[in-house]
């Protein structure tokens, strides 16, 4: 793609949950239209898209049909399988690249490819059989154990501290059999992430990092600015900046970190799309990250990422969105609700953001 996209063109988007949502509002604002494709009937990016195409992700006719209604393709999740992603690039510009998909899918691909890349990691090992993870717990002391693929939210995960390697027969069956990592424990004080995006000229603008709370495995709050010294801030963004351009990255990339006592940084994990840590944007920020995405893969000029507000962002998960109304009494916050029919335990619903200034 030489020249940027002309308004009125479509874009196409792959997977049609909240970020997918969000994306297409995102193009709407700048003159473009929307097509989304998902397996779910009642996708929340349906609601807001041009047109919806509902259908699996390797339904040959609806691929067909994408490609016929799109003049650029992205995704809005990393799960989108990668021959997909590659069998649409033969006929489309499709960004981020499939390579990005395929080095972000598999966990032990990835930390082979970030450490490739001289990006340091936490330790970690291949586990496919019990005895391979019975040799990590006795290397690491205890670890992390975690599915290679497919794994989010906390889900595919088990955590073993100061453990004996021994009693662990039957833990890979109970994971299902499927190739697993196991992640050394990192005694890291703080987790933050880096919200970065390159134009398809190679200009890379980066967001200040946020600091991130978990509950439950699930992404709780970002707080911005993150409680980190500029040497910090400073190696997150090189990081950042050194895995899209390994990559030759188009679009918004997330990147989570942890943060040691010392100040140094290991990337945790990366995710080739727009992040859930990176939804303060919209509120303290001129350019969001999804106005960012939808300007890197349309061939326009990246936006100012400079804020102009302090800010928490808060995910309101279940029942919790139940709080909406008393929310918006609140001065200087934005709610953003996803749409989503049924509220489960787990289930993002929507988040808020409140601009705090102190």
């Amino acid at each position: 793609m030489n020249t940027p996209l002309p308004q009125g063109a479509t874009i196409g988007i792959l997977g049609g949950g909240q970020l997918g949502r969000m994306l297409a509002m995102a193009a709407a604002k700048l003159g473009y239209r929307t097509v989304v494709l998902d397996p779910a009937a009642d996708s929340p990016a349906a609601q807001v898209a041009n047109t919806f195409i509902h259908a699996a992700y390797d339904d040959t006719a609806a691929l067909k049909a994408l490609l016929r209604q799109s003049d650029v393709i992205t995704y809005e999740f990393e799960n989108v399988p990668v021959a997909t992603a590659l069998s649409l690039s033969e006929e489309a510009s499709v960004f981020p690249p499939p390579e990005a998909l395929e080095a972000a899918q598999d966990r032990l691909a990835e930390k082979i490819f970030l450490n490739a890349a001289g990006i340091s990691t936490a330790p970690f090992v291949s586990v496919d059989n019990d005895a391979d993870l019975a040799r990590g717990l006795e290397r690491f002391s205890g670890g992390v154990l975690k599915t290679r693929r497919m794994g989010y939210d906390g889900k595919g995960q088990r955590v073993f501290r100061n453990v004996d390697p021994t009693t662990h027969q039957g833990v890979f069956s109970d994971m299902g059999s499927v190739p697993l990592i196991l992640e050394a424990l990192v005694p890291f004080r703080r987790e933050i992430s880096v919200i970065a995006a390159r134009s398809i000229d190679g200009s890379i603008a980066i967001y200040d990092p946020a600091e991130n709370e978990h509950r439950d495995g699930i992404l709780h709050r970002s707080i911005v600015p993150a409680r980190v010294g500029p040497g910090t801030l400073s190696a997150a963004k090189q990081a950042a900046t050194e895995i899209l351009g390994s990559l030759h990255y188009v679009g918004v990339l997330g990147v989570e970190f942890f943060v040691l006592d010392s100040g140094k940084v290991l990337v945790n994990e990366i995710a080739p799309r727009v992040h859930n840590s990176g939804h303060w944007t919209e509120a303290a920020c001129t350019v969001s990250q999804f106005e960012q995405h939808i300007r890197a893969v349309a061939g326009l000029p990246l936006g100012d990422t400079r804020r102009h507000s302090d800010c928490l962002m808060e995910n309101l998960i279940g029942d919790e969105v139940l709080r909406a109304s008393e929310l918006l009494e609140e001065p200087d916050l934005m709610l953003h609700l996803y749409g989503k029919t049924e509220s489960r335990p787990g289930r993002k619903m929507g988040h808020f953001t409140r601009l705090t200034n102190n």
